[in-house]
């Protein structure tokens, strides 16, 4: 019995302190866009668990693509960005992917995309 109550207390605990990460969007689409634009974007995510997460790594498909992460634990409820700069000096249609790392509990790792084309 007294393993039991033990089990559970873990469980329970484990529950209360998850974390959680929600992006906006898995995708940006560039579209079209000229030779040498901005090709800074920001995907936007929200730590919907009830304590602190932290993105461990984010690597891009690409030297072409440049992730960057948070530099510090967001907290629950709030929202946090990751950074992707793509080289919009190399002409014609591109697609990328970016890997975040993090300690969320249920989703620790997630594939981000951009997509376009430059001309």
């Amino acid at each position: 019995m007294k393993q039991f109550v033990l089990i559970m207390a873990f469980i329970s605990f484990g529950f209360v302190q998850a974390q959680e990460i929600e992006f906006e969007n898995l995708t940006i689409d560039y579209g079209t866009i000229a030779k040498g634009s901005d090709g800074n974007r920001l995907f936007v995510f929200t730590n919907t668990g009830s304590s602190s997460l932290t993105i461990n790594k984010v690597t891009s498909s690409c030297g072409c693509t440049i992730p960057k992460k948070p530099s510090a634990p967001i907290a629950p409820g709030e929202k946090g960005e990751i950074q992707v700069r793509y080289d919009t000096n190399r002409m014609g249609p591109f697609r990328k992917t970016i890997t975040v790392s993090s300690d969320a509990k249920t989703n620790a790792i997630v594939a981000l995309k951009i997509k376009g084309t430059v001309e």
